[in-house]
Order: C-alpha cells, then structure tokens, then sequence
C-alpha cells in the first residue's frame, strides 16, 4: 500500500508549481481540499482509456482534490487550463490523514473509478487490489471494504448522487477566486 500525499513534492515531473489546501466545513462537504497548479513541467502526461488518448497533467492544468472527512476515497478533478474539467478520479483508501505541515494523505488501496466529462464511468485495478490480496500487502478485511465502497460510489454516481462533480466545480471557482488565481478563459463539466 502506497501512501500519497496532495502536494506531490516528490513528482519529479513537475518543475514549477502553486499548491494550496483548504479545511472546508460547509452542509455539502466537510474535510479538506486541496489545489495543485502546473506552472511548467519535463514532459506531459497522458492515458488512454479505451482507445482514446487524454492528456492529464501539462502545464496550466489544475488538479484539485477533495479528502471527505471519515471517507475511504478521495476525488481528484483533472482541470485543463481552460477550466474544462479532463477527468475526476477517484481513488479508494484505506485512509487519510495530515503530516504534521498540514498536507492531506492518504493510503492507496489500488482500486479507482474514473468518470469522463462524457458521462463514461470506468473501473480500474480490480487486477492490483486482487494481486496485493494475494501479496499479503492487503489484508481481506481492506480488500472488501474497498469493494464495497468502489460499489457505493458506483451506485452513488449511476443513480447522480455523488456530489463531488459539482462540487468540483464550486469549489474550483470559490477557491481560485480567494487565491486570487486565474480561471483561465471558461469553466464548465
């Protein structure tokens, strides 16, 4: 299990950037979320799901992420530099938590959902939640529950009860406007 932290300061990529984090106790959301700006990187990073090839990170993109409190996911939303949003990726834990300088973390337990401004929705990793079972990296009591969160949220986002697309966007506009960043030239799902 990996643990991974919100400001990426070992993502060797990544040459220049702006990172902020933001306690929010608000009636849709309470927890912690972060912004990450590339100002200029080695090279881009790009995916392919199935068959079609998207660029994530490059330089003005904006990935903000939001760490629910006593949740076992966290919800990244791909921002390209004109505000679209390229993807939200949603990555199940086992845990989260603060460093003592107040970045948010959390424990990887491999599963991910990805959903598409296109309404696709993916699920990735069953094969590495199963081999780090298998492993003994995992124990069964950490596999199922990530089972059945990754089910609770596919259900959550079948049936559009999972919040966290629009409050990507809220929250994209709230926290920019506060940090006194640029937009860039649209907003938008």
């Amino acid at each position: 299990m990996k643990r991974k932290f919100s400001d990426r300061a070992n993502w060797r990529r990544i040459l220049k950037r702006n990172y902020a984090c933001f306690a929010m106790d608000d009636p849709g959301f309470k927890g912690y979320v972060t912004l990450y700006r590339i100002q200029e990187l080695r090279d881009p990073l790009w995916k392919e799901y199935n068959g079609r090839r998207m660029c994530l990170a490059d330089k003005g993109y904006l990935w903000m992420q939001h760490f629910p409190q006593g949740e076992h996911f966290v919800v990244t939303t791909m921002f390209d530099p004109k505000g679209q949003v390229v993807q939200w990726y949603i990555d199940i834990c086992k845990a989260q938590g603060l460093t003592d300088q107040q970045v948010p973390w959390f424990d990887d337990l491999y599963l991910d959902i990805v959903k598409l401004p296109t309404g696709e929705v993916l699920l990735l990793d069953e094969d590495e939640l199963e081999e780090a079972l298998d492993g003994g990296l995992i124990t069964k009591k950490d596999s199922d529950m990530a089972e059945r969160t990754a089910a609770r949220l596919l259900e959550q986002i079948r049936s559009h009860q999972f919040p966290y697309f629009e409050l990507s966007i809220k929250h994209r506009e709230m926290l920019l406007d506060k940090l006194g960043w640029d937009k860039g030239t649209s907003s938008g799902a």
